[in-house]
């Protein structure tokens, strides 16, 4: 019987994966695994950490867990699969099933059938058609060469000042990786905010904390030039003018998916500019698939097409095509939620499913939101704040989506938030999710669980909410709401907002009632640091009559404002 033979081109996530599972799946079959660099399977999500001297040692970024460097011979005694480095694919002829590939070291030229093809090209960084590109001192953290790059700077301290071009996952990570490395760092980003995943005000919340890391921040600018001498960089300048010294840029303003390949050999390319696959990853050819950053892929909330260039993805989308390259249309890829999350400093950010701001954009009408400022466990377990923001649909309670920032346990949130989005869960599903708890990881009632229970009384009328944002709003369009702090004294010492608020406890608060407006319509906004005493507030206010009485969401922890102290 004629062995099966599979040419997978692409060596870093998902065509390392997809050659492991066929192989899994068909001893037999003769598989041919196609890498330009030098090193294969690389955990490219890893490369600011090494950069940043997590870990020192390279290796572990191409390594098994039990620490054996996945290079060529080990893919051939352990895995059966011929992996050839420095090995460029030049071009695929469909008609004829082969790929032609040169090898970078001696220049040889060879053609390669193939029964089924997988393409997994991966992305290519975007630059920035500006004056100045090619001077030295300007890279991206897309490949192991840019890692070893960055880590070099790190070790020899010879760099002051650099810029990080761009605020997403990547430029974030590399920002914080120069910080521990010593080096004066300037963020400059082109949207109104940081970490675009996220709405505004969560954002801002983040902004803060990498501004008290000591790194600058500035948002709402371009880079108009890089500027040098002699060949090498100098400083960068900005749309507005403003010209910042630096030795270092690092640009990460996204990816676009390669797909030259591709496209020259007539697969469809989708509307996102990556390669378009059905749910089984199978392009417009039936014997050739593709994968991971190269490829567009469904959101399974707006059913529309999205690029996801994550490596999870890449993995899970791999795995499939492995699968139906050997056993047929077996396996299928559903689509993604765009789940993400980064390392910032002492906070970490993510988000799952639809922001407020896409929501709005994609013309969603009928959602809520709501914010909730907690500690992640009890306090005499060591706990830290989390800040959530839930979406769901007003009228089918369908949760569609959730954010979370703060130095609590994010990624718990966000993780079971996906599972959530993934199993279509209502609001109603989630109040009394069984979660694991004890001290040490939770508290009696799980943030998740409790954001879930503020979005139900929102729904149902019981929370009369209003964001930080729309607070600032109203002051800003000099409306006079009566802000009332129910915090205690010493609280109020330490940290307050100075927005005109009056500060009556919680506890003082059915004793005191003469010292709020007599006005029963005037609008009282109350808070507390979390809020939860503001919520409680309300409902006192409002049993007494006021029947305007709302909560500030998040409290004092969810300002993304400048406060008084």
């Amino acid at each position: 019987m004629k062995k099966k033979r599979i040419v997978v081109i692409g060596g870093s996530a998902a065509g390392p994966k997809t050659a492991a599972k066929a192989r899994r799946l068909d001893e037999h079959a003769e598989i041919i695994l196609l890498q330009k660099d030098k090193d294969l399977s690389m955990a490219s999500c890893g490369y600011p950490y090494y950069v940043g001297g997590v870990f020192d040692d390279r290796n572990e970024l191409i390594s098994t867990p039990t620490g054996v460097v996945r290079n060529p011979k080990f893919f051939l005694n352990a895995k059966g699969i011929d992996a050839r480095t420095e090995t460029e694919v030049v071009a695929i002829d469909p008609k004829e099933h082969t790929v032609t590939c040169k090898h970078l070291q001696s220049g040889d030229v060879d053609t390669i059938n193939y029964d089924k093809l997988v393409v997994c090209t991966g992305a290519r960084p975007i630059i920035p058609p500006i004056p100045g590109t090619d001077l030295d001192g300007i890279t991206t953290l897309q490949s192991m060469k840019d890692a070893d790059f960055l880590r070099k700077i790190r070790d020899e301290k010879n760099i002051r000042k650099a810029v990080v071009i761009g605020g997403g996952l990547i430029g974030i990570e590399t920002c914080e990786a120069l910080e521990l490395a010593g080096i004066d760092i300037t963020v400059v980003e082109l949207a109104p905010q940081l970490l675009t995943f996220l709405d505004w005000e969560m954002a801002e919340i983040v902004e803060n904390h990498v501004r008290a890391k000591g790194s600058n921040v500035i948002t709402n600018n371009g880079v108009a030039a890089f500027l040098g001498e002699g060949g090498k960089l100098t400083g960068v300048k900005l749309a507005n003018g403003t010209e910042l010294e630096c030795e270092l840029a690092v640009v990460a303003i996204g990816v676009r998916p390669n797909v030259d390949l591709a496209k020259a050999a007539g697969l469809t390319i989708g509307e996102t500019g990556g390669i378009a696959v059905n749910e089984y990853m199978q392009t417009s050819d039936p014997d050739i698939y593709a994968a991971g950053d190269c490829v567009e892929s469904r959101n399974v909330i707006t059913n529309k097409k999205v690029h996801a260039p994550m490596g999870d993805l890449a993995n899970l989308q791999g795995r499939v095509a492995g699968e139906n390259v050997i056993a047929g249309n077996t396996a299928t890829f559903s689509g993604v939620l765009q789940t993400g999350i980064c390392k910032v400093f002492d906070f970490s950010a993510g988000s799952t499913g639809l922001s407020e701001a896409a929501a709005k954009q994609l013309g969603y009408d009928t959602y809520e939101t709501v914010v909730n400022a907690s500690p992640d466990k009890p306090g005499f377990m060591g706990a830290n704040l989390l800040i959530s923001k839930m979406l769901a649909d007003k009228k089918t309670g369908k949760v569609l989506g959730v954010q979370c920032v703060g130095p609590g346990d994010v990624s718990k949130q966000i993780a079971t938030a996906a599972m959530a989005l993934k199993g279509g869960f209502t609001v109603d599903d989630l109040i009394n999710l069984d979660m694991p708890y004890a001290p040490p990881f939770s508290l009696a009632i799980d943030h998740f669980v409790a954001t879930a229970h503020l979005m139900q009384n929102k729904l149902k009328g019981r929370l009369q909410g209003i964001s930080p944002c729309a607070v600032h709003e109203k002051l800003e369009n000099h409306e006079k709401p009566f802000i009332l702090d129910v915090r205690g004294p010493d609280e109020f010492e330490q940290m307050r907002l100075g927005i005109g608020e009056t500060l009556i406890p919680l506890g003082m608060l059915r004793k005191r009632l003469e010292d709020l407006p007599e006005d029963k319509e005037t609008e009282i906004i109350c808070y507390c640091k979390i809020s939860l005493r503001g919520y409680e507030a309300s409902l006192i206010l409002q049993a007494h009559g006021w029947k305007n009485a709302k909560v500030m969401e998040g409290g004092v922890m969810a300002w993304p404002y400048n406060r008084e102290k």
